[in-house]
């Protein structure tokens, strides 16, 4: 019988810690890197030149005040943040302790100091839009699958001849692309009329506060703060709250909100000019926002109005009704990608919910515009396959596999169910490992930016091997 290649771990004697000093102590940092390394091997894929373009064009041409940080670097830091899922601080940490990582950023030794401060990842989201993110996957993708515009416009023997000899170089549709959408939840607590009144109501008592002047107010507006947090409690706090329980909490928070609201503006109307600075003006709009919309679906006895808000502190975020059995309803932003040969390309991001049935046509136009051809096959759910997509494809002479029109026939000759399994399966990555299904950015421009990292780290990933 062959014997087991498998070494054992070495047995390593245990040395107290009064005895160990890190003078003593072995490093292998004088030996060669392992070329192996998933590292390693990340960053020899990546062209970091083309890709470092894009971020100096964030500068411009100026040469006033301190030089920016090393491209490679910044980029570097995001994917690593992004791959392993840490947050701002923990990729630092995770930089200045790994040999590896340190290489993959270009550095040319292994140094303790962290690369620069964890705060600027912020910085870093605000620079490093969605477009700029965009435009650094598409770089990557066009070197390394050879399919730029450049070369696919070329003329060649495969391209079919235009029937109405207007134009004899249409290029062969060619490739298979599977269109999908998903939801991309954001960090907050799950809305509910109640929470989000006291939550509003809080903040509105923040905002008198600040507005009070001695010197400008005879008295300051009575808020009854105490007795509308008690109230607020009692009925939050109950573990079975019944409808009408819930309905006369609510009436009493727009009550505190509404003179609250009263207080503000008589407090600002004292004032010459506004005061407040330009996040305590933005919450004041979005309470006075959130008020209206609450006393309409009360008065009304309805549970949804357009535009609802279901965060005060992120107001752009809305309701995304998904359907599924764990989760009818999930709130961020929702996302629309193509995958090609196990390639990502994030091709709409909305904060409003939209059928990406009706966008269909866009996203084959994308196509094109990226590869320079239709694709010959396109694979997509029942939501995409309504009769104006079909023509609209059968013209451009695009297969759409998918589920047929009318009665279900006896042979089923349409997609099969693991076809499809792909682009599951690439969103369930992003989710489960790259934090696709919590995203912790605060503001809308990092939000969008965090997504876009997330799409990028997964196409890195594939082309790494």
């Amino acid at each position: 019988m062959q014997k087991s290649s498998k070494k054992p771990a070495p047995k390593v004697q245990y040395v107290s810690p009064s005895q160990m000093t890190i003078e003593g102590f072995e490093t292998p940092f004088s030996k060669h890197l392992d070329s192996g390394n998933r590292w390693v091997t990340m960053s020899k894929s990546i062209p970091w030149d083309e890709i470092c373009g894009v971020y100096r064009k964030q500068f411009g041409s100026t040469t006033e005040g301190p030089k920016p940080i090393n491209g490679r670097i910044i980029i570097g830091a995001l994917i690593i943040k992004h791959m392993l899922n840490l947050d701002d601080r923990e990729t630092i940490d995770q930089i200045k302790e790994n040999v590896y990582m340190q290489y993959f950023l270009g550095y040319s030794s292994f140094t303790t100091d962290a690369p620069f401060d964890p705060s600027l990842f912020v910085t870093i989201r605000n620079r490093l839009g969605i477009n700029e993110l965009n435009a650094i996957n598409e770089k990557i993708l066009a070197i390394k699958t050879n399919l730029n515009n450049k070369e696919s416009k070329t003329p060649s023997d495969n391209q079919q001849k235009d029937t109405n000899n207007d134009n004899n170089d249409i290029p062969a549709n060619k490739g298979r692309v599977i269109f999908d959408a998903t939801a991309c939840p954001q960090d907050i607590a799950y809305p509910t009329d109640l929470n989000l009144l006291s939550d509003a109501r809080e903040k509105s008592e923040e905002l008198i506060d600040k507005l009070y002047n001695v010197s400008l107010h005879n008295k300051k507006p009575r808020t009854y703060r105490e007795i509308a947090r008690k109230n607020y409690l009692q009925t939050a706090q109950m573990k079975n709250k019944t409808g009408k329980k819930i309905r006369k909490a609510v009436k009493k928070q727009l009550g505190y909100l509404d003179r609250n609201i009263y207080s503000i503006n008589k407090l600002l109307d004292a004032y010459p000019t506004i005061p407040l600075d330009r996040q305590g003006l933005k919450y004041f709009f979005v309470i006075q926002t959130l008020f209206a919309q609450q006393k309409e679906m009360y008065q009304n006895c309805i549970r949804s109005i357009d535009d609802r808000i279901v965060s005060i502190h992120q107001p752009y975020v809305r309701p995304i009704v998904r359907g599924k059995s764990q989760a009818k309803v999930e709130f961020g932003s929702k996302i629309h990608i193509s995958l090609v040969e196990g390639i990502t390309f994030l091709d709409e991001l909305s904060w409003d919910a939209f059928n990406e049935g009706s966008h269909m046509m866009q996203y084959v136009e994308q196509y094109r515009k990226r590869f320079g051809f239709y694709p010959k096959e396109i694979l997509a759910d029942k939501i995409y396959c309504t009769r104006e997509n079909r023509i609209a494809l059968k013209e451009k002479g695009i297969a759409l596999i998918g589920k047929p029109l009318g009665r279900p026939s006896a042979v089923a000759d349409h997609i099969s169910p693991g076809e499809r399994n792909p682009v599951e399966g690439k969103f369930g990555q992003a989710k489960t490992a790259y934090g696709l299904n919590r995203i912790r950015a605060r503001l809308k421009g990092t939000s969008q930016s965090w997504i876009a990292s997330i799409i990028l780290v997964l196409n890195l990933v594939k082309l790494a091997g």
